[in-house]
């Protein structure tokens, strides 16, 4: 074995697909000065016994993006490396066996061809024709994607890594990392054990694809990278006579997929309660072994088997296979850099999606290493929204028992996950459930989603139309219309920003003009250099030399490192605030009259004005009260030191009893906010989406002086915008819109709703999303015919620039 050198610009720890594609991307990026390192053979963790799908069609544009590029980079690898790889574009098929699946895989459609990927649906007799073993008769729906197909996982691997030397970079097998080095700020090299020597590696950066052992070598650093591994089950059955290439098969209502290969069958499990294994740590003589059997825990996902495919009675079976992959609680891999320690990137947790996303993932984060952003928006699968919680191994345990099992479940809208939950509360959780409220997860928080009525199951019915709830959300919806609302917004991200330059330093990363009064609330994001969107937030000056910032709970983590990444040599202490208030949001024309039945205050527009910020008494306790509205109502946030939260609670509740107060859920909030045309980070605005196409102009003032992204504004405004979001009404009152519709313009698909929505108030679903439209003026693009495609049905739609609701904002400034 060759001596591993003393330093280099890239260490690559792990010799899976996912670490040999990185060294193969940052290789073809001219970065000779890389080492990977394998503790014992290349692909000898999961690689090697990987299925070796390869799907293009993901849940986002992005993801099918890394998908595609991937099966267009293994069809030519051979041909570069020598490697043969097994790559076969042989296709896919989808089956769905009830009316909901069926509706499920024609919104798939539908996502497939905004993001130009070939599908059919195609009819029971296709299918037979194309797959004579199968039975069809309860078949409802059928998808086939003729660009799918299916590949040697551990030849990839190799044929990446051979790549990758051909290019420069050095790959050693044998050599265990048993620790990252670091200053206490970035991460500085590599130590490592070959077994007969040890030594260090100075490093630039580190990139940790350790898959199943990346979890614990992470946490040696302080970095969170939560993942855990199950047992994933597979079998295959001896050679069966004529059996040739077939399409790869997914049944997801019986929890299989079928792939031929070398004139046998595999058939493959992602049943609805998994197996977690290694709980305590992975161990250290694991190398291509296989975990033993449980027929038992298989033999459900055969049956079933066994009646779609006939062929499983008689076929003798060859291998029952038993493996270890790693999940994540959310089943979306992770990318990027590591926000506890600098220069320590992340590729792990592929969720046993490994081999089709590879490929794809190692050029992105390729990209990203090497010019300091991400080549377009994965934010997806970014580090940065793991909560330091997750890596607890009780609670990963727990919830990767379920994420196996929802990659094939029902992905019906707004289907909440079951296992460890209950991690963070606000202080009025139980109240809340005392109130009927039921909860939902994000970040880990419990937060109320909807409120039942006396009698009615606290419960999700879940389906693609009317779920159990849409009465309930009107109801509430239409209090915040014309009454009053209290929503519990105690999940807000809450960042203090304190000392002499804090002024400066946010000015400088702020697209909006922040030094203001004390007691001033600016709305503003935080723009990269390419003016996409990196935060979208509230910034409330709290004295000369203090800030808060509020932000989505989901992006808290993103948030802090954005602004730690830019601290330099700025005197200032960035502070996470979160666990020390409360937030109660009390929205709706009634609000100022609740709020003065508890409060001996001002708070008359005069006297409390639109965006702005004081301390305000409440009930006997104290609050600072901010004007402010992500409903489009009259309102205040209320931020209330966790010890009195109850208090204040209470004291609002039992007063809105006199003026028809009612408790609102996080479902009534992103309908009153889609109405209005408010956008939401990760889904409406993205890294990837310049603040000017995005509509939020107003925002951004660029005559306050130098602003990172204030130079691609100004181009931006030269040129002329290349997209504009909009906002759509369905004229039909009857569909309803989620996300990843379809948006049509004279006919043409042109890209995907963003979110969507019931409008209560304006009476339709209600949908939001960018049209392209380079060169065109507003009118020019309003005066075109709209369609919302669901489903493969066209509904006609009203487009509008401007919110349909309350198009002048005067609500909120009553």
């Amino acid at each position: 074995m060759a001596k591993p050198p003393t330093h280099a610009r890239a260490v690559i720890i792990g010799g899976g697909v996912s670490g040999c594609s990185v060294a193969y991307h940052l290789a073809k990026l001219g970065w000779s000065d890389i080492v990977l390192l394998e503790r014992k053979q290349l692909t000898c963790g999961t690689t090697w016994h990987a299925a070796g799908l390869v799907g293009q069609l993901r849940g986002s544009q992005n993801m099918t993006r890394l998908a595609k590029y991937s099966a267009e980079l293994y069809t030519k690898l051979e041909a570069e490396t020598g490697v043969a790889t097994g790559m076969r574009q042989v296709g896919s098929i989808s089956l769905g066996l009830t009316a909901d699946r069926r509706e499920e895989l024609l919104r798939q459609a539908t996502v497939a061809r905004i993001f130009g990927v070939e599908v059919h649906e195609i009819t029971k007799a296709e299918v037979h024709a194309m797959y004579p073993h199968v039975e069809i008769g309860d078949v409802t729906c059928a998808l086939h994607l003729p660009g799918d197909g299916q590949c040697d996982p551990a030849n990839i691997a190799m044929a990446l890594a051979k790549g990758a030397r051909m290019a420069g970079a050095t790959i050693l097998e044998g050599v265990k990392v048993t620790g990252v080095t670091d200053d206490g700020t970035r991460a500085t090299g590599v130590n490592w054990d070959s077994g007969s020597e040890q030594g260090h590696i100075a490093a630039d950066v580190v990139i940790n694809c350790g898959g199943m052992w990346g979890r614990d070598l992470a946490a040696r650093s302080g970095v969170t990278l939560p993942l855990h591994a199950c047992e994933h089950f597979y079998l295959v059955t001896e050679p069966i006579e004529g059996l040739g290439h077939l399409p790869v098969l997914r049944v997801p209502d019986e929890c299989a997929y079928y792939k031929s290969d070398a004139g046998k069958m595999m058939l493959g499990a992602f049943e609805p309660k998994a197996k977690p294994w290694g709980m305590g740590g992975i161990p250290e003589d694991f190398c291509f072994d296989a975990l033993p059997e449980d027929f038992e825990h298989f033999e459900p996902i055969l049956e079933m088997a066994t009646k779609r495919m006939p062929m499983f009675e008689t076929a003798g079976i060859h291998t029952f296979f038993n493996g270890p992959e790693s999940f994540t609680p959310d089943d979306r891999y992770y990318l990027g850099e590591a926000p506890e320690l600098k220069g320590y990137w992340i590729a792990a947790g592929y969720n046993s999606i490994g081999i089709v996303s590879s490929g794809g993932a190692g050029m992105a984060l390729a990209h990203w290493i090497a010019e300091g952003e991400p080549p377009f928006d994965l934010w997806e699968v970014d580090i940065r929204r793991a909560q330091p919680f997750q890596r607890n191994r009780r609670y990963l345990k727990e919830r990767v028992t379920e994420t196996l099992g929802l990659l094939y479940a029902d992905h019906w809208p707004y289907r909440q996950v079951e296992t460890a939950r209950g991690v963070r509360r606000s202080p009025v959780h139980e109240q809340l459930k005392a109130a009927g409220a039921v909860f939902g997860e994000v970040a880990g928080w419990e937060r109320a989603n909807w409120f039942a009525l006396p009698g009615q199951a606290r419960e999700y019915r879940y389906g693609w139309g009317r779920q159990n709830w849409f009465d309930n959300q009107r109801a509430e919806h239409m209090a915040v219309r014309n009454g009053v609302g209290l929503f519990d917004m105690t999940s807000f991200g809450k960042i203090r920003v304190e000392g002499r330059d804090a002024c400066t330093f946010l000015n400088r990363l702020c697209a909006n003009q922040v030094d203001v009064a004390k007691g001033r609330v600016v709305y503003t994001q935080m723009l990269n250099e390419r003016g996409g969107i990196e935060s979208d937030l509230t910034v409330t000056r709290l004295s000369e030399t203090a800030y808060l910032l509020v932000v989505p709970g989901a992006t808290l983590q993103r948030d802090l490192a954005w602004l730690r990444r830019h601290q330099g040599d700025h005197a200032v202490a960035i502070v996470d605030m979160t666990a020390a208030e409360a937030v109660f949001c009390v929205m709706g024309p009634k609000a100022r009259d609740l709020l003065s039945a508890v409060s001996p205050d001002d708070l008359s527009h005069k006297g409390f004005a639109f965006g702005t910020a004081r301390e305000i008494e409440i009930g006997m306790g104290l609050a600072r009260a901010h004007r402010i509205s992500y409903v489009g109502e009259l309102g205040w946030e209320l931020y209330v030191s966790s010890d009195m939260a109850a208090h204040v609670f209470e004291a609002l509740r039992d007063a809105g009893a006199d003026h028809g107060l009612k408790l609102c859920g996080l479902h009534t909030l992103d309908s009153c906010r889609i109405e209005k045309a408010y956008r939401h980070f990760g889904h409406d605005i993205t890294d990837e989406d310049h603040v000017l196409e995005a509509g939020l102009g107003f925002a951004v003032k660029t005559d306050k002086g130098e602003f990172i992204g204030r130079d691609a504004v100004m181009r931006k405004q030269d040129q002329g915008l290349a997209r504009m979001m909009l906002q759509f009404q369905l004229e039909d009152p009857e569909p309803l819109l989620f996300h990843n519709e379809a948006i049509v313009r004279d006919g043409k698909i042109v890209g995907p709703v963003t979110s969507g929505n019931y409008g209560h108030a304006l009476g339709g679903a209600i949908g939001m999303g960018y049209v392209p439209c380079p060169g065109e003026s507003p009118e020019q693009v309003l005066a075109s015919s709209y369609e919302i495609e669901v489903a493969g049905a066209r509904h006609k739609a009203r487009a509008s620039l401007t919110p349909l609701y309350d198009p002048k904002a005067e609500r909120v400034r009553m």
